[in-house]
């Protein structure tokens, strides 16, 4: 009969930041204090494996005894960044950054290397640009580049030996397909190469308790460029979009560690990217006492921030024998779906329209309280009748046309009234699309 007996398994952990190593290290790599690190032995809840016949085998854990690491976030120094990733950047995660080339993916990312309060030293890994390129951006940018630690290459030996060495608490690879190894294949840039050097590296950041930012390049249909395996193997997806000016807009459309509805709103400068100081009015146009027909302003929530922005409508005959929606900004099947309900609540002909859609400020917008004000624009263009110029609308719209409550409405109707808005058209005062219609245009 074989015995069975537990390993003796002890770890390095230090006393100031929690960090753990499996050997001693003079200094601790997370905090960069010195003589920290203790030989500490591992809870028997938390032993991994057993010895069994000479051999190693695994073994769970009961949940019940695995203790929540506390102060595993830390904050990346850009409050837009952070509060797209829930809070800060979680220690073991993994964020994929996607935009279209120029966009300032990599402007992004270089602040937050720089910025980053973490006791420890930071690797910025590039294989696109030359040290000399990376270091004169900084400059420009006027950034602290004193933690910061270069290495221009995309081979996947030579940066593992790097980070080994440096044993950094972030890292951040400029971009994901620059990756290279011969074990995934002879040819550079190929589906098995970006799969498989991204979980090598992955796995590296997850057993050093660091943190790991990739950089990716998108297709001409706006998609991270690449297998969609890396997307589920990373912890955090965010896309850089940008509008037709100077705004960009951070989403994230996965997110392990927060939520996917807050929106960082960045502006670039010859400095880098600054956070947008009050985005509430952004994406609003000022006129003088009078509105065209067809713009409507909806009061709309992105995340934890109550935004006013204008939807603009037009609709002209139909060009076919089928009328078209166009509208990229809004999701075009919505606007199908509220053209049909103005259509059979209100009996506004738009079977022979086109209709087209806009958002000033080039902002894209999926939440439901856009409903009524959309529903209020295509009418306003429909019928020649231009809204009131100081109102703001937002409800959602069931297919019964009825008007249903959105979330924060207090909220909504404040930041309304603050920037001037003095009528407010929504659940707290029209029960469904008829009555929204008449309380607009009536109170002109």
């Amino acid at each position: 009969m074989t015995k069975s007996k537990k390993i003796k398994t002890t770890v390095f952990r230090c006393g100031v930041c929690s960090h753990e190593e499996a050997k001693w290290l003079g200094r601790c790599p997370s905090c960069g204090e010195w003589n920290t690190l203790v030989e500490t032995a591992v809870s028997a809840g938390e032993a991994a494996y057993t010895i069994r016949g000479g051999r190693r085998i695994p073994k769970s854990m009961p949940l019940e005894g695995v203790s929540g690491e506390e102060g595993f976030r830390f904050s990346c120094g850009i409050p837009e960044l952070d509060s797209v990733l829930g809070g800060g950047v979680m220690r073991r995660s993994v964020v994929l950054v996607g935009g279209e080339p120029g966009i300032g993916k990599s402007t992004l990312l270089l602040q937050a290397a720089s910025l980053a309060r973490v006791k420890g030293r930071v690797l910025y890994v590039s294989g696109e640009e030359a040290a000399g390129q990376i270091k004169m951006r900084a400059e420009r940018l006027g950034l602290n580049c004193k933690n910061i630690e270069i290495f221009c290459s995309g081979v996947l030996s030579e940066i593992e030996t790097v980070l080994d060495a440096v044993k950094p608490v972030l890292v951040i690879i400029d971009s994901a397909q620059t990756l290279y190894s011969p074990d995934a294949g002879l040819a550079p840039g190929t589906v098995n190469q970006m799969k498989f050097c991204v979980f090598e590296v992955i796995n590296w950041t997850k057993e050093h308790d660091a943190a790991l930012f990739f950089s990716a390049h998108v297709t001409k249909e706006g998609m991270i460029a690449g297998p969609r395996t890396v997307e589920h193997m990373v912890d955090a997806v965010l896309y850089f979009e940008q509008n037709d000016g100077e705004n960009r807009f951070l989403r994230a459309v996965k997110n392990r560690f927060g939520s996917v509805d807050e929106i960082g709103i960045f502006t670039m400068t010859e400095t880098g990217l600054k956070a947008v100081p009050d985005p509430a009015a952004l994406f609003l146009v000022r006129r003088e006492n009078q509105l065209p027909a067809g713009v409507a302003t909806a009061a709309v929530l992105e995340g934890s921030r109550c935004l006013l922005v204008e939807i603009q409508a037009l609709t002209v005959g139909a060009k076919g024998a089928v009328s078209r929606v166009f509208s990229d900004k809004i999701d075009g099947a919505r606007v199908s779906r509220i053209a049909a309900t103005l259509e059979k609540s209100l009996n506004l002909r738009l079977g022979d329209q086109d209709v087209y859609v806009n958002v000033a400020g080039g902002i894209r917008l999926r939440e439901v309280g856009l409903d009524l004000a959309l529903a209020a624009s295509i009418y306003s263009a429909r019928t020649g009748l231009p809204l009131p110029y100081s109102s703001a609308v937002c409800g959602e719209l069931t297919l019964a046309a009825e008007v249903m409550p959105v979330k924060r409405l207090e909220g909504r109707i404040k930041t309304a009234a603050s920037l001037g808005f003095n009528l407010f058209v929504g659940p707290n005062s029209a029960k469904n699309l008829k009555e929204a219609i008449a309380a607009l245009f009536s109170a002109k």
